[in-house]
């Protein structure tokens, strides 16, 4: 009888011990799956931030090329302005030296004595204040006694230098103030230095 109680003490135990491996090893195998688990969640996180990161990384590259594309451009422009504003200036200053009164005088006496050759209508030429109060004296009594016919210098506000002439009293003109003259020159200079300005890029 102590024998079988012995045989059966030993088999609970053996049996108990198995259950204890067996469950032992379930809690493992539960333990890695877990942890299989938890890692390839932080590898997918970890994936996800990176590209996260590289995308935020080339859309601010992007971004910075493009501003400073942009800069460039503008610079330029700003550039093109100011060099087409001090072109203007240099062909203002130059066209206001070369119609100087003396000048002027000349020009419109060739010019009346040409057309009124030709033509016998009223002479109106329009310069600034200053230009006709220098040419009203001796210059205009000098054609107008040569000519024999009405030739009147009148001022104009808008005129800095240089004059418009009208050989029907008014009716037409032909611009040659300093304003005209100016832009004639600089529309055939400015297209020159927007060359020279493009070669620098």
């Amino acid at each position: 009888m102590a024998d079988q109680i012995k045989e059966l003490i030993e088999k609970i135990n053996q049996e108990g011990v198995a259950a204890a491996e067996e469950k032992a090893r379930q809690i493992e195998n539960q333990a890695k799956a877990q942890a299989e688990m938890i890692l390839q969640k932080a590898n997918n996180q970890a994936k996800k931030l990176i590209e996260e990161a590289q995308e935020k990384v080339q859309r601010m590259q992007e971004s910075s090329q493009a501003s400073l594309k942009q800069a460039a451009r503008d610079v330029m422009l700003a550039l093109k302005s100011q060099v087409n504003q001090t072109l203007q200036n240099l062909i203002s200053a130059e066209v206001s030296t070369a119609l100087n009164p003396e000048e002027l005088g000349k020009i419109i006496e060739g010019l009346v004595k040409e057309y009124c050759v030709k033509e016998n209508k009223g002479v109106i030429v329009y310069l600034s204040a200053e230009d006709k109060n220098k040419l009203e004296g001796l210059f205009l009594k000098r054609l107008k006694d040569e000519l024999k016919k009405g030739i009147e210098l009148r001022s104009q506000d808008d005129i800095q230098s240089g004059f418009i002439i009208s050989f029907d009293s008014g009716k037409s003109s032909f611009d040659f103030s300093n304003k005209a003259l100016c832009d004639y020159i600089g529309l055939s200079l400015k297209s020159k230095v927007a060359e020279l300005l493009k070669d620098t890029k």
